[in-house]
Formats: structure tokens, sequence, C-alpha cells
């Protein structure tokens, strides 16, 4: 690399293998993503001991499941401003210290009443910390890669929720529910040293908003030491007078997209929390125990790993829209086929594994679409509002579930009506590789 002259990070970045200081970003924002996962999954493991412990209805935990993905809707339309203004760093830093207090607090919670609350202060934290994840990485990858990287922080979520079941099945008949919302909130804390020490600001977002030559210095020469001297500069991007991040995402150029995008992940998070959240309790209610439910969802969620890392390798060398809806659709005939199948265990954990596989799988891909499809200035605001708005609709599944098993659905007739959502994000997908 020539220093002396000016430096083009952006190209350099795209030009060079990934360093082991970019390697390090991928690492730590893969646990973030996957304590994230653990948390957020959490009060579906919890679910069947709390109704049993506190004699309360499925409207009931319905309404503190809502609760954290409503705080989780409200963190992500509120940090992605705020993160285009003033940074990635320090809003993942706050977020993941806010989400790890409050689930030690939720442990503290005495009624339902007070888990509500204290679910929706978590979510605050929870739903700053994905798409500020996703956005600095994406920043630091290679565009070649970029997807499949993304993907890869982002099976983080499937992997924690995967973890954390497993070790719900394990903690909850040794020690109560209490025991998980315990680990999911101390872990969160016990990272936020090595985040402080070792998270670095985006370069390109140092760079979009023309940052002294010392701090863009700073990190590239952790990126590629020896690159740099003290006299060198470095390129920045020409800032476009008035263009704020949320004109940006609602312009002309990006309206339809980004509709796409809002209306796809809805149905997306629809489907991934109602299926996450509420098939421990439909398994259940099929007569297979506590465990059986906890383990057949956990498989469901480490489909979602693996379909993850697929999403991302494909979505690098195909069209990313058509690859993600072919993956979509490939879910609905999968949920189809859970609902048709007996009531196994083993058979069912491969099925649900399917789903998982493709639907957690498509909504990582859904991040790193999102990231790709805005500049650095609106991206955090861009993959942020898509995360909020997505979260509405998750919120529904919360309501939607319980009110499914008032409704005394059968297991089957939920899951066959659960491909609609699926087909409808296909064809959203579809329209925005057209039109957007």
């Amino acid at each position: 690399m020539d220093s002396t002259q000016a430096i083009d990070v952006r190209q350099q970045i795209n030009q060079h293998a990934l360093s082991a200081f970019q390697r390090r970003i991928i690492a730590l924002c893969f646990i973030i993503v996957a304590l994230d996962g653990m948390d957020i999954a959490l009060m579906g493991f919890i679910a069947p001991a709390l109704r049993s412990a506190w004699q309360i209805s499925s409207h009931q935990l319905g309404m503190a499941i809502g609760a954290a993905l409503a705080g989780l809707a409200l963190g992500a339309m509120f940090a992605g401003p705020l993160a285009d203004r003033y940074g990635r760093r320090w809003i993942i830093i706050c977020s993941v210290f806010f989400f790890g207090l409050w689930t030690l607090v939720t442990a503290l919670a005495q009624n339902i009443e007070q888990m509500m609350l204290f679910r929706l202060l978590t979510g605050l934290g929870l739903g700053a910390a994905m798409p500020n994840v996703g956005t600095l990485v994406s920043e630091y990858a290679p565009e070649r890669q970029r997807a499949f990287l993304i993907t890869v922080v982002f099976c983080g979520f499937t992997f924690g929720a995967a973890s954390g079941g497993f070790a719900a099945s394990w903690l909850i008949p040794a020690f109560g529910w209490h025991a998980v919302l315990l680990l999911g909130g101390i872990l969160p804390l016990l990272l936020l040293p090595l985040l402080l020490r070792y998270l670095p600001e985006s370069v390109r977002f140092l760079l979009a908003h023309q940052a002294p030559h010392w701090r863009i210095r700073a990190i590239v020469e952790k990126m590629w030491p020896g690159s740099t001297t003290p006299y060198s500069t470095f390129l920045y991007p020409a800032r476009v007078p008035g263009a704020g991040s949320i004109r940006t995402v609602l312009s002309g150029q990006y309206r339809f997209g980004s509709l796409m995008l809002w209306g796809g992940y809805f149905m997306g998070l629809f489907l991934v929390y109602l299926i996450g959240s509420w098939m421990p309790a439909l398994i259940g209610d099929l007569g297979l125990s506590v465990t059986a439910a906890a383990l057949i969802t956990a498989m469901y969620q480490a489909g979602g790993t693996v379909g993850s890392l697929f999403a991302g390798w494909l979505m690098d060398r195909v069209n990313a829209n058509l690859a993600l809806a072919a993956i979509y659709f490939g879910g609905a005939l999968a949920t189809i086929l859970l609902g048709c199948v007996p009531a196994q265990p083993l058979l069912m954990a491969g099925i649900a594994f399917c789903c998982g596989f493709c639907f957690n799988g498509a909504n990582t891909g859904m991040n790193a679409l999102a990231a790709s499809y805005y500049p650095t200035a609106a991206r955090a605001t861009g993959s942020s509002w898509m995360h909020g708005i997505g979260r509405i609709g998750a919120i529904l599944s919360a309501f939607a579930g319980a009110q499914m098993l008032a409704l005394g659905w059968s297991f089957s007739q939920i899951f066959m009506l659960l491909a609609l959502p699926a087909v409808l994000t296909t064809l959203m997908l579809l329209a925005k590789q057209r039109w957007g």
C-alpha cells in the first residue's frame, strides 16, 4: 500500500483478505448476536414452567412475550438514526449493558406484571444491538464476502437461541426457570470489558463523517500494520448536503425497496417468533414432555445456524433477492410438512430443523440484504428500521399464538396456516428484485 498518496480505505478493504483485526471484530459481533438471540428466546423456553408456577393464562404469557418484542421495535427504530449520527460502537456497547442488566432484574420478578415491564426494558437493549452489529460488520467486510460474513455473525442469533434451549432443558428441571434468566443476564455483562477494549468504531462511518486522519490511521494500522505513516491522508467520500439518514431511506430511490424489505421482514419475524416462542407450548399440547418440546424447539433454532451460512454463501454467488425468495418458499413447504406428520419427537425434530434452516436462515440473510442496499450514511437507519418494523410482526406473533391456543386450533391447522406469510415474503422479495 502506498502511504505517500491518499489512501482509499474502502478500496483497500475490498482488495485485501480479512486481517486478524477484522476477524476479531466479527468474533465479538458473533458473541453479541448469540447473547441477543439467547435472551430473546428465553421466554419461549421458560413459558411452560412459568405457566405452571404462576398459573397464568396463554394471553398473559403472550403479553409478557409481546412486551419484550415491543421493546425490540422501539430500540431498533431509535438506535439506527443515533448510530448514523454518533457512531456504531457506543450504541452497541450500551445496548449490551442494558439488556444484560434488565434480564438479571427479570429473574427477580414476582408476578406477570413486573415481568412485562422488565421484558419491555430488556427489549430496548436487544433491539438496539442487532441491526447496529450488522451495520458494523458490513462496514468492515469486503464487498465480495459481505453477505456471507454478515450471515456468519447473525447465525449467532440462532446459535444463541439453540444454546439457550439446551441450557433450559437442563437448568429448569434442576434449578427452576429463574436460573435461565440469571444465565441470560450474567453473560452479556461479562462481555462488556472485552467490548470496551477491543470493539472499534466503524472506519467507514469515520470516513463518511470526515473524522480526523489520526483516528482513521489508528484503525488502518490495526488492520494492516505498517501500511501508513504519520503523514498519510485518506480519501473521504463526498458529502451530500441535507441528505439525512431518514430522508435517504424514504427517498424515491430507496422507498419501494424499503417497503419490500419492511414487509418481508415483518412476515419473516412473525413466522420465526411465533414458531420459536410457541412451539414448546404447542408441542406440549400434543402430549410430549417439556424436555422433548425444548429439544425440538432447539433443533428448530439450530437449523437456522446452518441455514444462515447457506443463505449468505448463496447470496454472494447469485442474485440475493432471488436466493432469499427461494429459501422462504422452501420454508413454506417444510411448515406444511411439520403440520402433517405424527407426533414423534425424532421426526418432528428433523422437520423443525428444516423449518429453522429456511426461516431463520433467510431472516438472517435479510440483514445482509438491507446492509448492502443502503449507503453508509443511512445504513444503520435503513437496517434498524427494517428491524423495528419487522418486530411489529414479532409482537403480533405473540398475540396470534395466544389466540390460536385459546381458540383450540390444532397443531396441524396452525402450521398449515403459517405457510401463507412465507409465500407473501417470497412475493415481496421478487417484487423488490423487479422494481426496487
